[in-house]
């Protein structure tokens, strides 16, 4: 590596350990003046971890003549105000009953999902052995796809489109048995 490609990294890292620096001795008043706005200790935690990332995207627009505490606060702020306005926006919906209909419709539509799962089982039960298998290592045991490519003798591409043919057939099975019988 030569001096110039060096140079930038020594300058990255040093951008990194003032940033640490100039935030960790500001952790603790960031939190404080969050949890004076939001009511609970596990909210106040997310949104100043929220507050760090937002401030190291811009840190570059840090003027290191000015204190940290302060912009790092302004930050936070924005911050709290978004969680509150999520958090009433879904309050507000929740106390227009929507988790009641949620929880209808969920009871409503559960026995079509139980067989429609059913269906999916003996969907499965027919594919061959390899599909079975990407299928279970894919979605069952979440194993990634470059692990699963690996295994296959395929190429990550290519096991992407066998899972999209897979998923075809196996909705197009799962259909085909949902559909009532002609007499």
């Amino acid at each position: 590596m030569s001096a110039n490609s060096q140079r930038p990294l020594d300058e990255s890292h040093a951008a990194q350990q003032r940033f640490l620096s100039l935030f960790l001795r500001s952790e603790r008043e960031i939190f404080r003046y969050v949890a004076a706005l939001v009511p609970n200790v596990m909210d106040a935690e997310d949104i100043v971890q929220q507050t760090a990332l937002a401030l190291w995207e811009k840190f570059d627009a840090y003027n290191p003549a000015q204190p940290f505490t302060p912009w790092a606060c302004r930050f936070a702020l924005n911050k709290a105000r978004q969680w509150i306005e999520r958090r009433q926006r879904w309050q507000a919906l929740l106390d227009h009953g929507l988790a009641e209909e949620l929880a209808q419709r969920r009871q409503e539509l559960q026995p079509g999902f139980e067989r429609r799962l059913k269906y999916l089982e003996g969907c499965l039960g027919k594919l061959p052995a390899d599909h079975r298998s990407l299928v279970k290592g894919y979605y069952y045991e979440r194993t990634g796809i470059e692990s699963l490519a690996g295994r296959s003798g395929r190429s990550v591409a290519a096991t992407y489109k066998m899972l999209q043919r897979i998923r075809q057939a196996l909705q197009l099975c799962v259909e085909t048995q949902s559909q009532p019988e002609v007499a």
